[in-house]
């Protein structure tokens, strides 16, 4: 798990952001960012699920990053629709880790942030183990990975999902080939189901 852990301010296109970074207890594997769901529907850095996500890269070895969105708390700014958002991830991301390599986390509208982010990272950044938990395909339009990272990417929605129905990350994924992992009778926030998405995203990192 985390030797320690660090809060810290990161100065962004956006204005300062609120933002913890924790570090792996054993030389890190790199460094990995976990984006927060939807900032205008409660979503922050320390959503349980962003939580859970963060624990697991920390306990595969990897420094974990998380930070409050636009307006979020005490992170200045306003909400941009994930556009100025994404340009947060990338200066934070060039701050911290400039020559990677860099693992990519996101739940909900935090997976499609990641999306956007992965599109101009790749394939000058060394990107490694990316992980989409509910991934917001509904209101926003996630960029498609390049096919070379499918095999870095665990996809994993909700069957029960009343957030982003399971058919529409379905038809999101279907023209990429990309795999998505379905987990029975779960809705979008997983209540119940932490433990087994921290597995989840284990197996994936540890492959």
């Amino acid at each position: 798990m985390a030797a320690s852990a660090q809060s810290l301010w990161l100065d962004l296109p956006g204005g300062r952001h609120q933002a913890v970074l924790e570090k792996a207890a054993t030389p890190a594997k790199g460094l990995a960012y976990v984006a927060h769901p939807h900032p205008l529907f409660g979503g922050t850095m320390d959503n349980k699920v962003v939580q859970t996500m963060s624990r697991a890269y920390l306990q595969a070895g990897w420094d974990c990053l998380r930070f409050n969105f636009r307006g979020v708390d005490q992170s200045e700014g306003v909400y941009d629709e994930g556009l100025g958002e994404t340009d947060d991830v990338l200066a934070a991301l060039r701050q911290l880790a400039p020559e990677g390599p860099l693992a990519l986390a996101g739940f909900s509208f935090g997976a499609y942030v990641v999306c956007q982010a992965i599109s101009q990272l790749w394939p000058t950044q060394r990107l490694k183990k990316i992980v989409l938990v509910g991934t917001a395909v509904t209101h926003f339009h996630p960029t498609p990975l390049p096919s070379a990272l499918h095999d870095q990417t665990l996809v994993v929605h909700g069957e029960s999902d009343d957030t982003v129905a399971l058919p529409a990350v379905l038809q999101w994924a279907a023209p990429q080939s990309l795999p998505v992992m379905v987990v029975p009778a779960c809705g979008h926030f997983f209540h119940g189901q932490l433990p087994l998405l921290k597995s989840l995203v284990l197996r994936h990192l540890r492959a």
